[in-house]
Formats: structure tokens, sequence, C-alpha cells
């Protein structure tokens, strides 16, 4: 137990400083009670010790006229406080508007709401007013709120005449029953959950029964129930449905896509239906021993509602979780297409490469081409970012590869690789064992895709400037060579921060592809496409049903694409226009530069600048990967509530595999 030295005669000061007040019976203000739990309150949280406060119970015992004025106080400033808003609202999501949301929570946390002086919500805003109130006060032993609770001669509220305790929990759960059974009837909640739309509805079910109950309730002497209640076991088992309902709601996801208000939605009746589940047990009373217990339970409740209400972290993180691993979801099934596993699939990689690697050439010459236009940086920015989208959205669609795209995608499949792992073997070795094997076939994959674009990309560019002089008498690249092969040295560039910027791009990219991808699946595009009475009248059947079907299989990647290629268009010109040093440098581009600045010079190039050059693209290519892979690796264990301790373990296993196989990670193995 941590002691508390010290505090009694901070105690004793503060009652003899306040004892004509407490004296005083129109004295209702909480200035004393706050100064009173800022003695009490421990400088520092550890919740490893319990909070003593023995001094408090000692003094108290020891000036009884302290004491009396000190319970007629907390009468009158308890007495009549309405709490029934703590239980209904205080912490539950207010909105379907995440943002809206956040907004509120972050600007109540350094400008907190205040209700009126008639509620208990404005006395425990006033006293504890810190969000680690709630954490102290459990620390406290329950022996000592049981003498707190007898010397200050508390009133349970199962025996206050007025029946004012039990009104505000019935009134507060009543309200909490009859928003979640609005919400639950919505029609984008409902599309949710076809598998209940044959049954009757669990939500009306426990409306109708807590109905019956509360009015029970209300009419009888006692003011509470027995745990052997019909009506009160029935909730319960209505609650669990409830809760199905709700889960199922989630786990449909998968079909049917989740916008931000359905997400908001569910989660708001998830917390609605945890928050009857702790309230209903304090309408029970089986022992008349449990009734001084539970008023005490229900106020470290409700303190503990009141003190977390404005937790940014928590509504962050159940509000993101599901929509980061709908958007996974969709890049893990993309991305396993880029893993390969045999030697087949090892080259058909190298050629699929090759050929972004081509299309990436004919892109460094149009982009040297356009920076010669005069504009104005807009325009440049424009033109940059109309010959990277349409560029990238060709090498989607001809099924090429781009190095470095790939990261993005395949961090998830990564991470559902060890989820059935564990789900299958149940051993945690295994599965970061399979993380390891399936990280080293990433990385063969992620080098040959570098390997294919890169020896592709250099000739073909080098090959356009050559043909251009031939056919025009103008070397294109003599005028800006030296930028080209500067731009690759991390020396006299800032090659690292430029290749990082690159791969926050990449990672976005597959951030978009996700999510419009969930978000068609939400509003059944794709079926609304296929039964368009328009399309079909005009095309027919087949060829509508081809057009949806290329809308499902491809948009999501070509709006992806089309993204990227903005990002990395317009970079520069932002960076020119704020004044700082932003730039992206892709490796494929990198090796079309270099290219283009050994043409620009007669090819002719010092020793150097080979080296620099080259250690550049690698640089560059490392970062691209790096970058886009690490956050992609974070969302997808964000979205699976995993660990940052469990990508240790995946790192050190990936180590180990490394030191056994390092041929793995470069080359398939001869028997595929």
């Amino acid at each position: 137990m941590k002691k508390e030295q010290g505090k009694e005669p901070r105690v004793r000061s503060l009652f003899g400083r306040f004892k004509s007040q407490l004296a005083d019976p129109d004295y209702t203000s909480v200035d004393f009670l706050v100064l009173l739990v800022d003695v009490i309150r421990p400088k520092r949280i550890n919740l490893l010790y319990q909070v003593d406060i023995q001094f408090l119970l000692d003094y108290l015992h020891a000036a009884p006229a302290d004491l009396e004025d000190f319970q007629l106080y907390l009468k009158r400033i308890l007495v009549g406080k309405d709490f029934d808003q703590l239980i209904s609202d205080t912490g539950i999501i207010s909105y379907a508007d995440f943002f809206y949301e956040l907004k509120k929570r972050i600007t109540e946390r350094y400008l907190p709401f205040q209700p009126p002086k008639s509620t208990l919500q404005y006395l425990l805003n006033q006293v504890f007013y810190k969000p680690s109130d709630a954490d102290w006060i459990a620390a406290v032993p329950q022996d000592q709120f049981d003498e707190l609770f007898h010397i200050c001669k508390f009133e349970t509220i199962y025996d206050d005449e007025t029946g004012f305790g039990m009104i505000e929990i019935l009134y507060g759960l009543e309200l909490l029953v009859q928003r979640i059974t609005g919400r639950a009837m919505e029609t984008d909640v409902n599309k949710m959950v076809p598998e209940f739309q044959n049954f009757d509805s669990p939500f009306i079910a426990i409306m109708r029964e807590f109905t019956e109950l509360n009015d029970r309730i209300l009419q009888s002497d006692n003011k509470f129930i027995s745990s052997d209640d019909l009506s009160y076991k029935q909730i319960w088992v209505l609650h669990k449905q409830c809760e199905s309902y709700i889960e199922t709601a989630f786990d449909n996801s998968h079909r049917f896509g989740i916008s931000i208000k359905v997400n908001q939605s569910l989660l708001r009746m998830r917390q609605q239906l945890e928050r009857i589940r702790e309230i209903l047990p304090f309408l029970v009373i089986d022992d008349p021993d449990e009734k001084e217990q539970k008023t005490i339970a229900l106020a470290k409740t409700l303190i503990g509602y009141n003190s977390r209400k404005s937790n940014i972290r928590k509504l962050a993180g159940q509000s993101t979780q599901l929509l980061a691993y709908e958007i996974t979801h969709h890049t893990a099934q993309t991305g396993e297409h880029y893993i390969t596993s045999s030697r087949q699939e090892y080259w058909k990689m190298f050629r699929s490469a090759c050929g972004g690697g081509l299309i990436v050439g004919v892109m460094c010459i149009i982009k040297l081409l356009l920076g010669k236009i005069h504009t104005s940086e807009f325009g440049h920015a424009f033109l940059y970012s109309l010959n990277y989208a349409i560029g990238f959205t060709l090498i989607y669609l001809f099924g090429a590869t781009l190095a470095t795209k790939q990261p993005a995608m395949t961090a998830s499949a990564l991470v559902n690789a060890i989820e059935q792992g564990a789900s299958e073997q149940g051993s945690n070795k295994h599965r970061y064992w399979i993380f390891a094997e399936l990280f080293a076939r990433l990385f063969r994959s992620q080098f040959i895709a570098f390997v294919g674009n890169v020896a592709m990309a250099f000739p073909m560019s080098l090959f356009l400037v050559w043909a251009i002089q031939q056919l025009f008498q103008v070397n294109i690249a003599s005028a800006k060579w030296l930028h080209l092969v500067n731009d690759l040295n991390p020396i006299k560039t800032p090659v690292v921060l430029h290749a990082s910027i690159a791969g926050v791009f990449l990672f976005l990219s597959g951030i978009i592809a996700g999510s419009i991808s969930n978000r068609d699946k939400h509003n059944s595009v794709y079926y609304r496409i296929q039964e368009h009475p328009m399309l079909k009248k005009i095309f027919g059947q087949a060829k509508t049903n081809k057009i949806a079907s290329f809308y499902e299989k491809k948009w999501a990647g070509i709006v992806s694409n089309v993204w990227f290629g903005i990002f990395m268009g317009t970079t520069a010109s932002i960076g020119l226009f704020l004044g700082l040093n932003l730039d992206i440098r892709h490796i494929t581009f990198a090796s079309g530069n270099l290219a283009l600045g050994l043409f620009g010079h007669g090819m002719e190039l010092s020793t150097d600048i080979w080296v620099w050059g080259i250690l550049g693209i690698g640089i560059i290519g490392f970062f691209n990967f790096m970058v886009s892979f690490s956050l992609s690796l974070m969302l997808a264990f964000r979205s699976r509530n995993l660990s940052s301790k469990e990508l240790v373990k995946m790192g050190k296993a990936v180590w180990i595999y490394f030191k056994i196989n390092p041929k793995l990670f470069f080359f398939p193995p001869r028997k595929n």
C-alpha cells in the first residue's frame, strides 16, 4: 500500500479554513471538496500500489465536530443531483461522424463541457477533473471506502425513500435501450446483417422487455429486483442476441464493405450495449448487505465514465481498426500476386518488371521534354502528374510491374500468413517462421523486380534519347545532365529523404486502393453497374457484366495509380511553394535518369559519378522499399490489433532465416 506522508496536517488546515462555511447550512459550493480531493490525489499514479486514504479517516474520527459538518455538507451538495446522462451519454460516441466526434473530444480535453450545476456531472467535472482520477480511486482499498461510507452516513440508492437514485438509473437505461433500438433499425445498419431479416429484431424485443421491467420496478415499494426475476433473465438473453447482431454486422464487412458512418453507428451500438451490461446489475439486490457495496461501486463507475469521457486514443483506436482491416484486406488479396514461389513465377516477375521498365523509360523522356516547357510551377506540376498518372495506369493495365509498388500491397499478406499459421499450428515459433519464409519470398520478388525495372529502364531511356537525336539532331539531355546525375548522389542531395517521400506515396497509393475497394463494395457499385437498365439496353447483359467485372477488378487500382502519379508530380512544386527541399526519387526513374545523364554528357561519365550514381540507385531502392513496407506493416498490425513486440520477434526470425538460407532472399530454390 502506498503510504501518504504529511497529508493529515494539510487536511486539518483545510477543515480549519472552511470551518465557518461547512457549518453554514446555505453553503453548497464545491470549492472545499475540490481542495480536499487535491490533497488526497497522489502525485503519481502507480497501479502496482494501493492509494491509502487512512489519514483522512483518522482525522474525521478524531474531530467529531468537523465530521458532523462534513456529513451535512456532503448531503447538501449531493442531494437531488441528476446523473442519468452520466449513464446514457458520457463516454459514448455521440454521432456517426468520426471527425466531428474527434474534434469534439479534442475541444473538451482542453475546454471541458460544463453541464448545469444541478447535475452530478458538474460536480464530478469540478472535483475529479483529471483523466487519471478514475485510476487512483480504483486503487483505494475497498475497506477504506466502506469505512468512509459509514462515517459520512451516506444513504444507499436503494434506501432512499424518494427512489431518486433508482429512477435515474432506470431512466438512463431506458434512454440507452431506445437509442440503440432506433439505430439498429436504420437501413445502412440493417443491410449489414441479412441473417436477421427473417427474425424478430432482438433490439425491439429488449426494448419491450425493459419497458415492462421498468414500469414494474417504479411501481414497487423496494425499487429493485432479484436475480431470479424472469424479465431480468430474459433481458440478458436478448442482450446476448443484440451483441451477436453487432458482431455479425462487423464480420459481414468482408462481404458488404463498410463506411465510416456505419462503422461509427455499430461502434456506438456496441458501446451502448456495454454500458447496459455494466449498469443493469445495479437493479438487482439479493442480499441487503449488497446495497452498500453496489452504491459504492456505482459511484466509482460514474467517476470512471466521466474521467474517461474525452479519451481520444480509444476513440481513434476503435474507429479506425475495422476500416484499416478492410483496407488491408484488399491489399492483402492483391499483394499475394506479387510474392513469387517457384522459379517460373520468379522469371515471370522479371519479365513483368522489364515491361514496367520499358514504360518508365518512356516516362523519363516525356518528363525531360515537359521540363523544357515554359509554364508556371502549377503548370509543371499538372504536366508531370499527368505523365506519371498515365504511365503508372498503363503499367497496371498491361499487367507490368513497377518495383517498390509491391511492398505496400504485400505487408498485409505477410500478416495474414502469420495469423493463419497461429490458427493452424497454435505455435508462436511456427508462425514467426512462416513470416520469415514469406518475407524471403517477398524480398527476392522485390529484388528481381528491381533488376527487371533497372535493366530495362536504363537501355530504354538511352535508346529513346539517342533516337530523338538521330531524328531531330538535338541532344535533349545535354542541358540537364549534371542535374540528373547529381540527383542520385547522396552527398550532394538529400537522396534518403526524397526516396523516403516516394515510399510514403507508395504506401498511400495502397491505402487508396483498399479504401476505394471497400467503399465500392459497401455501396454495391459492381452490382449496380451489372443491373443498370440503360447499360443493359445499350450493351446487352453480357457486355454489361464485363464492364462491371472490369470495374470491380481494376477501378481501385486505376484510382490508386492516378493518385500516386499526382503525388509524385506535385511534390517538387509544393516544396518550392513552401520553401522546402522536397522531391521524389524512385529506383526505376533513377536508372532512367542516369542513362539520360550519360547520354547528355556525350556517353562519358567520370568514375566517381558512376560509383555515386549506382550507389544512389541502390539507396533509393532500399528506402523506397523499407518506408512503404514499414508503414504498410504498421497499418496491418494496427488493423489486427497486434503488438509491436510481435514485430521484434518477426525480425529475429527473418535474421535467423537469412543466416541459414541467404540465397533464398535473392534466388528461388532449385527444387521449385
